[in-house]
């Protein structure tokens, strides 16, 4: 075993523990991991991703259903458009796009050069909000309907973005489910990790038949996730959260600029 594969399994390790302390944000670094440490491209990356992302989420979910925290009224309306989305972006869009997109003299834009620019972008907004966050609050959800044509064009929109690039996309639910729908923070966190568990899953569904999976790996790297998710849970009651945050997005601010850098100059 290389060096970078120790490292690689320690990232998978982190993975589960920020998923663990957050509740989210394990992907951001999942596809980094997986194309740097391991070599994969891009494509089997972002499909790996969902699968480690959707089966994180779902332990997440079973906590959060047994405590009944989960809106499923708003997560079915939700999720059903948005695992839709990133369905057809895998199955049938993903593979449409060439390998060569376009040369200009010497510089050739690829596909996987595309993917992971857009992911750094992605990146560098969630690290944004991440250090700008603010508490989030909602009021009383019964006095204000929801609006479920926004719901539904949400969904979509997210599934879009979240099929690209392989993330399960809670920074992104979580405040659209908080700010724009009302709901209360406990019940968006929950409820978001539900539809990211559907979401991310289907959307691997979307990649079998296209790409080449490895079981033995991906489930090793799942499981290592995995152990680190209970480790993080036990640590999320001595670590303060907005702290946590804060940190976790001056790291992945730097990692973005980084994969811009590697990407776009080297």
């Amino acid at each position: 075993m290389e060096i970078l594969d120790i490292i690689g399994y320690i990232g998978a390790l982190i993975v589960g523990i920020v998923l663990g302390l957050m509740g989210g944000g394990g992907s951001i670094i999942t596809v980094p991991v997986l194309t740097y440490l391991f070599h994969l491209n891009p494509i089997t990356t972002t499909a790996y991703s969902l699968f480690v992302v959707g089966t994180s989420s779902s332990i997440g979910t079973l906590n959060n259903w047994n405590k009944g925290l989960i809106d499923y009224r708003v997560a079915f309306v939700f999720a059903i458009p948005a695992f839709l989305a990133v369905y057809m972006v895998r199955k049938f869009i993903m593979p449409m796009i060439p390998m060569e997109i376009i040369s200009v003299n010497d510089f050739i834009i690829t596909k996987d050069m595309v993917i992971m620019v857009f992911f750094a972008v992605i990146m560098i907004f969630s690290a944004t909000s991440m250090i700008r966050k603010k508490t989030l609050l909602s009021t009383d959800p019964m006095s204000n309907p929801y609006n479920y044509p926004l719901i539904i064009f949400a969904g979509i929109g997210i599934g879009l973005i979240t099929g690209v690039i392989g993330i399960g996309g809670g920074f992104l639910i979580i405040p659209t489910l908080v700010l724009l729908l009302k709901i209360q923070m406990k019940k968006a966190v929950a409820t978001t990790l539900f539809i990211i568990a559907i979401k991310s899953l289907v959307g691997f569904l979307g990649d079998l038949g296209n790409t080449e999976i490895n079981w033995t790996f991906l489930l090793l790297f799942t499981a290592i996730s995995t152990i680190g998710i209970f480790f993080g849970s036990s640590l999320s009651s001595y670590i303060k959260g907005v702290k946590l945050k804060k940190s976790f997005g001056w790291m992945i601010l730097f990692v973005s600029f980084t994969i811009l850098y590697k990407e776009i100059f080297i």
